[in-house]
């Protein structure tokens, strides 16, 4: 085993890049780890803590560069699959060889732009964003771990300039039909968005391609912007915007739980607009997710469809007992904050690492580890305490994907409810290191002597470039029910555990 530490001056990437390029390395024979990063504080502790420290005098604008390798044979391969992923095509045509602006302001003054996008580490994010929105430029914020203070002064900052900001943390955004971030392909129509919530609005965009209906934008908020510290700042600025957007006939309004004030000064401000809205807004109490796209079909006078589904074909053998416990592993917050909601109002206490209600908060390390006991439980494993110096799950899943196989040795554990979100600048292939790892857990929970149900959410479209039918094949065939509804595939998984429960009554 060796290891292959350099540091590159001044060598600027941004952080989704980055992310992409540490999972491509992953995959090189011979590389057992790899991070590729800036030189932030917040990265240079997370490489000391590796046991692959950088230089002294690491800059935050230098790039990192860390390998763990089986050989000094995988170095060489390693280092031609990092040039293949960071090369860029050169500029060309007039003025290419002028000195680069050095500040987003001053890019803005040389070429101006009526969007930014900002990914860069959370602690750097603000003053990016804030230099755009004094250009005039509304900002895409996809950094996470920005202050709340900061998010707060940013968008009070854009009210004043009549921009929007989305974000902090908007990790999906579709501006005129072009995707930003984890964006699915769309077909184009007369639907907007405005959505404190990623994968929320993807479920939702998801959901109405499939029933023939298009998106014209979804106007990501950052997950914060309902609630009551924020204050809607960023939806208000929204609904201003579409409702002087011709093109939107209806506006939905997605968000996971929100602060109740905060919503309904939102419904006041889009009635007084003359904008339809439909409200996606998950709470106890309220609709799920497919129930609204479902209201959003009836009021465009479109029929609702059957939503997709793909069952494993796979039934509980009589023989064999089932645990009695639901695990929900999720890379989509908003997903996990829906399926605890529905699956609570059945089956009583869920606890989590992003808890419905305080006392049921489960403590998660930094590994991704838990210990819940015989309740149930879901994680969110794109939470920003399990993100910072990792890949966010919906690009790199390995920390998921790693427990799946500690819930499978569990003998308390009936049934393992998981997600699967497609789209650009997401995983390219999640089945195919899903799928293995589904059979697998299922194996193992056969040789404890017992069945083990996997139910899987696949959000995606036909159009996604990794194939939603081909993605749900596979993971059907490894044994795993998979719905394109997630809450179809939560109802399915309480099904799962409440029939359990009957058996063992009956015992």
């Amino acid at each position: 085993m060796t290891s292959h530490v350099e540091v590159r001056p001044g060598s600027y990437h941004d952080s989704v890049t980055l992310m992409q390029v540490s999972r491509r390395l992953q995959d090189v024979p011979g590389v057992r780890a790899a991070q590729v990063a800036m030189g932030t504080p917040l990265n240079l502790d997370l490489l000391a803590a590796t046991g692959l420290p950088a230089p002294e005098g690491t800059r935050p604008d230098d790039l990192v560069v860390a390998l763990d390798l089986a050989d000094d044979a995988a170095l060489e391969p390693a280092l031609t699959e990092l040039a293949r992923a960071l090369s860029a095509p050169a500029a060309s045509g007039a003025g290419s060889e002028d000195q680069p602006p050095l500040t987003t302001g001053s890019a803005l003054r040389r070429q101006p732009a009526d969007l930014v996008v900002v990914s860069v580490p959370g602690e750097a994010a603000f003053a990016e964003a804030v230099d755009a929105v004094q250009a005039g430029a509304s900002v895409m914020v996809f950094s996470d771990n920005v202050p709340l203070e900061q998010e707060v002064a940013l968008k009070d900052l854009a009210a004043e300039q009549d921009v929007l900001v989305m974000g902090p943390d908007c990790g999906t955004a579709v501006v005129g039909g072009l995707g930003l971030g984890f964006a699915n392909a769309v077909r184009p129509g007369p639907v907007s968005l405005v959505a404190a919530s990623g994968t929320g609005a993807q479920q939702v965009m998801a959901l109405l391609d499939a029933a023939g209906v298009g998106v014209r934008h979804c106007l990501g908020l950052g997950g914060r912007d309902l609630s009551a510290a924020v204050g809607g700042r960023s939806a208000s600025q929204a609904l201003r915007a579409l409702a002087a957007d011709d093109g939107t006939e209806l506006a939905v309004l997605v968000s996971k739980p929100p602060d109740r004030a905060v919503a309904e000064r939102l419904r006041n401000e889009a009635a007084a607009l003359g904008l339809p809205v439909e409200e996606a807004l998950l709470g106890e109490g309220r609709p799920d997710l497919t129930a609204a796209v479902e209201r959003v079909l009836t009021r465009l006078g479109r029929p609702v469809p059957d939503w997709p589904t793909w069952p494993s074909g796979c039934a509980s053998t009589p023989t064999r007992a089932r645990g009695a416990a639901l695990r929900g592993l999720f890379c989509g917050g908003t997903l996990c904050d829906e399926a605890m909601l529905l699956a609570s109002a059945e089956l009583g206490t869920v606890r989590s690492n992003i808890p419905l209600r305080p006392q049921w908060r489960l403590d998660v390390d930094g590994s991704g580890s838990w210990d819940a006991g015989d309740q149930h439980a879901m994680v969110d494993f794109g939470d920003d305490a399990l993100t910072r110096g990792r890949p966010h799950p919906m690009i790199d899943p390995t920390l998921r994907d790693a427990r799946l196989a500690a819930e499978a040795r569990d003998p308390r554990v009936g049934v393992l409810l998981l997600d699967v979100v497609l789209g650009h600048g997401t995983h390219p292939d999640p089945a195919s290191e899903l799928a293995p790892r589904v059979r697998a857990a299922r194996s193992l929970a056969v040789d404890g002597g017992r069945d083990l149900a996997v139910v899987v959410t696949l959000v995606g479209t036909a159009d996604d470039p990794q194939g939603r039918d081909t993605q749900a094949a596979a993971l059907a065939a490894a044994g795993a029910d998979v719905f394109a509804s997630n809450a179809q595939a939560v109802r399915h998984a309480v099904a799962l555990v409440a029939a359990t429960e009957a058996e063992g009554a009956t015992r």
